[in-house]
C-alpha cells in the first residue's frame, strides 16, 4: 500500500539534503533509508512504497549526491557523511532508528551506529556491511589514483560507461541502467566520488567491528551473489561484527539486487523490519 510523504530539505551545517518523510511525522522512530556510491533517495522508492502507513520512513540524499548541497569544504569521508546523517535525524527528531544501508551508504550508516548505540534497533544490509580483509573493486582503484581518476570522469560518456554497466549488472534495467549513470554524471557528484574513495583506506571498512560487536542489534543481511565489487564473502563475514546476523542471499543477483529483484528482497526486508518495529513498541 503506498503511503504519502512528504519531501522538505533538511540542512546541517550549512549543507541541505532533500529527506523524503513518509508516515507518522511526530513519531521519534524510523526506517531509514541510506543509499551509496552513486545514488540518491529515489532509489529507495519500491521498499517505501511498500512499508505500512504507520511506520515512518525517511530517505535523504547524502551531500554530493542526488539534489543535496555539494559544497568543496564538505569533508568527504565516512565520518563526515556519518555525522551529516546524525544532523539529519537529529532535526528530524529521530531519536530510535532501524537503518536499511546500501553500498557505501554501509560505512556511512555503521560510522553512525557505532557512535550511537542507543539509538541503533535494527540494521538491514544489501550488499554491504563491516568488510573484513577487503579489497578495493576496480573502479574504486582508478578513482583512488590521482590524474586516472580524473581522466576516468572527464571520459565518462553516458554510452560507453551504460555499456559496461550492463556488462557488469545484466541484471538491471535499462532504465536502472540509464539512472545509475545519471546519478554519476554531475561534475559535484564525480568530485565527491573522488574525495570520499581517496579519503577512505579499504580497513576503514571494518574499523568500527568492536564497538558495532557490542551493541549487538537484530542484523538482516540480503546479499546478490553475483556482485562484481563487493564478493559475497562479505556476507559471512558479517558475522565477526554482528553476532545476531542473518544472511539472505540471492543467487544471480548482483550489487544492485533490490534494483533487479524487489519482491525477492523486500520478502526478505519487509517481514524483519515489521518484526523489529514491533519489538519496540
Amino acid at each position: 500500500m503506498s503511503t504519502p510523504h512528504r519531501t522538505r530539505t533538511v540542512t546541517v551545517g550549512g549543507v541541505g539534503s532533500p529527506v523524503l518523510d513518509q508516515g507518522p511525522a511526530d513519531a521519534d522512530e524510523a526506517v531509514v533509508f541510506v543509499h551509496g556510491n552513486p545514488g540518491a533517495r529515489a532509489d529507495w522508492a519500491d521498499l517505501l512504497s511498500r512499508l505500512p502507513s504507520g511506520v515512518r520512513a525517511i530517505a535523504l540524499d547524502m551531500p554530493g549526491f542526488g539534489a543535496a548541497d555539494a559544497p568543496a569544504d564538505f569533508p568527504y569521508d565516512v565520518d563526515g557523511y556519518g555525522r551529516h546523517l546524525g544532523g539529519v535525524l537529529d532535526e528530524l527528531g529521530v531519536r530510535r532508528v532501524h537503518l536499511v544501508l546500501h553500498d557505501f551508504g554501509g560505512p556511512w550508516g555503521l560510522s553512525w551506529a557505532a557512535r550511537h548505540p542507543g539509538a541503533v534497533r535494527s540494521i538491514v544490509l544489501l550488499n554491504t556491511g563491516s568488510l573484513s580483509g577487503y579489497r578495493w573493486h576496480h573502479w574504486a582503484r582508478i578513482w583512488r589514483t590521482r590524474v586516472l581518476g580524473e581522466l576516468f570522469m572527464a571520459l565518462s560518456f553516458r554510452p560507453l560507461l551504460v555499456r559496461v554497466f550492463r556488462r557488469e549488472n545484466p541484471g538491471l534495467s535499462d532504465a536502472h541502467l540509464g539512472r545509475i549513470y545519471d546519478q554519476l554524471a554531475p561534475r559535484t557528484t564525480k568530485r565527491a566520488v573522488l574525495r570520499l574513495y581517496r579519503a577512505t583506506p579499504p580497513d576503514w571498512m571494518g574499523r568500527d567491528r568492536e564497538a558495532l560487536r557490542a551493541i549487538d542489534p537484530p542484523v538482516l543481511v540480503v546479499w546478490g551473489t553475483d556482485d562484481r565489487y563487493l564478493p559475497t564473502v562479505q556476507a559471512d563475514r558479517q558475522v565477526e561484527t554482528f553476532p545476531s546476523v542473518r544472511v539472505e542471499k540471492l543467487e544471480g543477483r548482483g550489487h544492485w539486487a533490490y534494483l533487479e529483484d524487489p519482491e525477492a528482497v523486500a520478502a526478505h526486508v519487509l517481514p524483519f523490519l515489521a518484526q523489529q518495529v514491533a519489538a519496540t513498541e
